[in-house]
């Protein structure tokens, strides 16, 4: 049974609300700061968040009828701060709760609203995110995937890179285009595909770290029911826009207290070594940890004033981009320090340091692909001189 929050506690309780129910329920292998902690499986991490979402820390600013709590934005930043508070896993289910959801609440009919929000929610489904291609990556004006009407039916043809989780997704939010490349941003069509569709076909692609969480996705005459398309053949754009500046701005509200939260481990694993406990006393390292510190707080800052800026009805806009921009950057540049610590370690070091080294140096690989993906720094500063500092373009 869901938790109604509204009979648990009252709404400026919600992060102590959280924040117990989060220490008494985390499995501690699901923990990375602990000696206890393993990679959770799918099963387990679809269990650990359809309890959370139980419990009332997620959904939180869903309508109540599509499954959600119905809470603002609010409530949404208090229980992150608690989330980061905690080095747990990453959502497997984040395309579906941050990108599709939105779109589907945004552009979809009522009946997909019913169908896909409560599935999403409970963990019933998993989503992937069909933008970018290999000739297009960041500018999706140029990507050449075709969505072409047959009766009730579209005929779709393309193929599709760095889609994240496609292996194990259910639905593909997928971006088409339904007239020429020359086109540019009109005639865009998204749709919500089956991943199980004849003519889809899944291909792993191995990154640095040696993981296969990303795949090249082909789309090869598959038949997509006309029911399965989100909004209008020309809403495509404007959508695609909607999902990313919802990416780049509000999804993952915890960054910065994750980060900060990496750093309080990164601290106690090097004091739990003689060796690595005197880099703290070293002044180099003494004013780059003061630096990411002060990052971190610029970004809390951020994040809390984008929040109140959509509780008094402000559209993100371009103002996205300055969010994306900064804590990818923020987040690189600790990744940096950590690795130049942990790279220290060996195996006659403190077992909480081996751990640690575990930790950053697949932290250090996985953030070279945060500058990338949801656009590249240079789209980023791209948008924030040509929307927010109206610079000319020559």
């Amino acid at each position: 049974m869901i938790i109604d929050l509204n009979q648990t506690a009252e709404r400026e309780n919600y992060r102590s609300y959280a924040k117990k129910w989060l220490a008494d329920h985390l499995p501690l292998h699901m923990r990375a700061d602990t000696l206890d902690y393993r990679s959770p499986t799918l099963e387990e991490s679809r269990q650990w968040e359809s309890e959370m979402y139980k419990a009332g820390l997620a959904g939180m600013t869903w309508p109540k009828e599509y499954g959600g709590h119905g809470l603002s934005l609010k409530e949404h930043l208090a229980v992150n701060k608690e989330i980061g508070a905690l080095l747990m896993p990453e959502s497997v289910s984040s395309i579906g709760k941050e990108l599709a959801g939105p779109i589907i609440m945004t552009v979809g009919t009522e009946e997909q609203k019913t169908n896909f929000l409560p599935a999403i929610l409970n963990m019933d489904n998993y989503w992937c995110q069909g933008f970018s291609e290999p000739d297009a990556g960041s500018d999706l004006a140029r990507l050449r995937t075709r969505a072409i009407p047959e009766g009730d039916h579209w005929r779709i043809n393309g193929q599709k890179i760095w889609t994240s989780g496609a292996a194990k997704a259910h639905y593909c939010l997928l971006l088409t285009r339904t007239g020429t490349i020359a086109d540019k941003h009109r005639g865009m069509l998204m749709f919500a595909v089956p991943m199980n569709t004849p003519g889809i076909r899944v291909v792993p692609i191995r990154s640095i770290d040696g993981k296969e969480s990303f795949t090249e996705v082909f789309f090869d005459d598959v038949l997509v029911p006309d029911y399965a398309r989100l909004g209008a053949p020309d809403e495509g754009w404007n959508a695609a826009v909607r999902v990313l500046s919802i990416e780049r701005a509000t999804n993952r509200m915890y960054r910065a207290w994750r980060f900060e939260s990496e750093l309080r481990f990164l601290v106690r694993a090097c004091r739990s070594d003689s060796k690595l406990s005197k880099l703290l006393e070293d002044g180099y390292f003494q004013r780059r940890i003061g630096d990411v510190l002060g990052e971190i707080d610029g970004l809390k800052g951020l994040v809390e004033r984008t929040v109140e800026r959509l509780l008094q009805g402000a559209e993100i806009g371009a103002l996205g981009s300055l969010t994306k921009l900064y804590w990818s950057e923020c987040h690189q540049a600790f990744a940096g320090l950590a690795q130049s610590i942990i790279g220290q370690v060996t195996p006659t070091s403190s077992e909480l340091a081996q751990r640690a080294k575990q930790e950053f140096t697949h932290a250090y690989l996985f953030s070279r692909a945060e500058t990338i993906y949801a656009g590249t720094s240079e789209i980023q500063l791209d948008l924030i001189a040509q929307r927010i500092l109206r610079l000319p373009r020559e």
